[in-house]
């Protein structure tokens, strides 16, 4: 998943925060930030499971792929591609699609219309604003936390480079690092995630 479940829980409580209460009345905060969170992860989980499923796909036709010097990522990127359009899937990856975020816009967009058609439908909340609004409010607020988060990551991986060992990336150590200093940049911006 492209985000951190950590992160998606804290995402999904900035967005009741600055949805409540002045663009949706919630009366029951918990079920509410749960539903935002569970959509969210469903939304980005979508692409996970699409990439297992061209695994298993490649994985059948590995021995011929290997007899015919067939790229393996190759056959991943084109299987995937022809999976993406036959089942109308959003990329998730905002840098797949040229975006400076993790999340695409599209998968922002797409994500703020299923969670103000949940939104409509719970009954621990209410519209206090036309739909488009609040569906544009959402986006907002995604962008803004998204923002800071892309800043967070990439300050962690500077002060990496920085670092007088060099570590690769990939690595269990660079791993490590960059959790720890992830976790100290997004406390820069008031994000406080558990390690």
């Amino acid at each position: 998943m492209l985000l951190a479940k950590e992160f998606v829980v804290y995402l999904s409580k900035q967005l009741v925060a600055k949805l409540s209460p002045h663009i949706i009345e919630i009366s029951n905060i918990g079920p509410v930030a749960e539903l935002i969170n569970n959509i969210i992860v469903e939304e980005l989980t979508v692409e996970d499971r699409l990439n297992d499923e061209v695994r298993d796909l490649l994985e059948q036709y590995s021995v011929y792929m290997t007899n015919n010097g067939i790229s393996y990522s190759e056959m991943f990127r084109k299987i995937k591609n022809q999976l993406i359009q036959q089942k109308k899937v959003v990329r998730a990856s905002g840098r797949d699609t040229g975006d400076q975020m993790k999340l695409s816009r599209d998968k922002i967009n797409e994500i703020s219309h299923k969670l103000v058609t949940a939104l409509r439908k719970s009954r621990d909340c209410r519209l206090r604003r036309d739909q488009n609004d609040v569906r544009l409010e959402i986006v907002r607020t995604i962008s803004e936390v998204l923002t800071n988060e892309d800043k967070a990551d990439r300050e962690a991986r500077a002060k990496i480079r920085s670092m007088k060992k060099e570590l690769t990336e990939g690595s269990e150590e660079w791993d490590l690092r960059h959790k720890q200093f992830y976790a100290e940049e997004l406390k820069k911006f008031g994000i406080d995630i558990p390690r």
